[in-house]
């Protein structure tokens, strides 16, 4: 445990940030999987509502500073282009 008071702090405030983003990652992979589900199935109408959900949720979290902001646009590529491979 740190000592310093300002070490302390450093110390919650990295706790949070992780459980912060620890949450923001679970969601994240819950909405790309819900869509990998769907391809899956090989239901194309499922899929493109889940992608469009899944893209909502890839660029929050890209905002929030969880996730860089070329690593979801590359995950979104990826995504939409498996989904419109499917049909």
């Amino acid at each position: 445990m740190a000592n310093h008071k300002s070490a302390q702090k450093r110390d919650r405030q990295s706790k949070v940030r992780r459980m912060r983003n620890r949450i923001n990652k679970t969601r994240l992979k819950n909405a790309v999987n819900r869509v990998d589900a769907a391809i899956a199935a090989g239901s194309g109408e499922q899929a493109r509502e889940a992608l469009q959900k899944a893209v909502a949720v890839i660029h929050k979290t890209a905002s929030k500073g969880t996730i860089h902001k070329k690593t979801a646009s590359r995950k979104v590529s990826r995504l939409t282009r498996r989904v419109n491979r499917m049909q």
